[in-house]
């Protein structure tokens, strides 16, 4: 092959790349535009605008700037932090069944949620900040754990699974002894669900998106190089040590915030990654096709949640009827290229 034709074709992938990831974000601004618009009542385009200006709009003012506009903030957000954390362990371990969903991070937020609201009778906000811790130390447990010895990614993924079912257990235990009306609470945190959104739930995981989405873009070319191996990332220059904690540290609490806002939106962690390759081709960082592709897929699964499945479907129960088809494809698709 001549270098023309390499050069060439290395453009028809950037080219592809882009047009996709431009497609991605039109996506996910007309879904955003949607879910400000559409609800009970519809609301027209120039009166939505109208409200996001500023421009006094007495009947559209409540609904759209306190109930829709936190809703769909919280969607793009959450969704963008879920696709973007599970893309980054999926690259960096080498795997595309290591999401956090799989690893166990959510588990522990999980548990730590339902022990604040059944034994500690926690409300909304110290909920939210227990989810958090829970999973920051199960993925610091999980990390030093596998990190003994050397870095290896499927000693990272199986120990993650084990204690995603020891914290899946802890979780059943506790819901098993639960009042109902704390039940109820319980598995609503625990579904995933945008239902009542507040500034409030959007304003932590904003700040941390501020933060924490440079450093993890920041670092995609690092990622990609580590994808050759660690021998040859740091022939390339790349501190592979300190350039795995980073990802990791940052990937992590990003999906902190994203669950203890909203709880775990199931699946979007592990369905963005290997969709936006589909989409964006081979080459180059997948980090913001998926956190686009994240923001889109909550987006969608909350308007069908609204709106095809009689409005009170949580948009958890949505992402995880989409996700058991994809894991069920994705091992399909490993089982053959472990048998060629």
């Amino acid at each position: 092959m001549t270098a023309a034709a390499l050069v060439s074709g290395r453009r028809r992938r950037t080219r592809r790349r882009w047009i996709a990831i431009t497609a991605l974000a039109t996506a996910v601004l007309a879904g955003f535009a949607l879910s400000l618009m559409l609800g009970r009542t519809v609301t027209p385009p120039q009166e939505v605008w109208a409200v996001l200006t500023g421009q006094s709009q007495s009947g559209a003012a409540f609904t759209v700037g306190e109930l829709r506009l936190p809703r769909a903030t919280l969607a793009v957000l959450a969704g963008f932090a879920f696709g973007i954390a599970g893309a980054t362990f999926q690259t960096l371990l080498g795997n595309p069944l290591a999401s956090p969903d799989i690893l166990g991070v959510t588990s522990g937020a999980g548990a730590a949620a339902v022990f604040g609201i059944l034994v500690l009778g926690l409300n909304e906000s110290a909920t939210s900040l227990i989810a958090l811790g829970g999973a920051l130390a199960t993925a610091a447990a999980i990390f030093l754990l596998a990190n003994r010895g050397g870095f290896a990614g499927m000693r990272f993924i199986l120990i993650g699974i084990g204690l995603a079912a020891i914290l899946q257990s802890v979780t059943s235990y506790l819901l098993s002894r639960a009042a109902e009306w704390d039940m109820q609470r319980a598995m609503q945190w625990l579904t995933g669900s945008l239902t009542g959104a507040t500034w409030a739930q959007v304003l932590p995981l904003a700040l941390a998106s501020v933060v924490l989405l440079p450093v993890l873009l920041w670092h995609s070319r690092d990622l990609e190089l580590l994808r050759l191996g660690t021998d040859t990332a740091q022939g390339l220059g790349v501190s592979v040590g300190w350039v795995r904690i980073v990802l990791i540290v940052a990937a992590v609490a990003l999906l902190a915030f994203a669950t203890a806002a909203c709880g775990p939106v199931m699946f979007v962690a592990f369905m963005a990654g290997p969709i936006a390759a589909r989409v964006v081709g081979s080459g180059g960082s997948l980090l913001l096709p998926a956190g686009l592709m994240g923001a889109l897929l909550v987006l969608v699964s909350d308007h069908v949640g609204q709106f095809l499945l009689g409005g009170r479907t949580p948009v958890g129960v949505v992402t995880g009827v989409l996700g058991a088809p994809t894991l069920i494809f994705l091992l399909i698709q490993l089982n053959r290229k472990a048998g060629a």
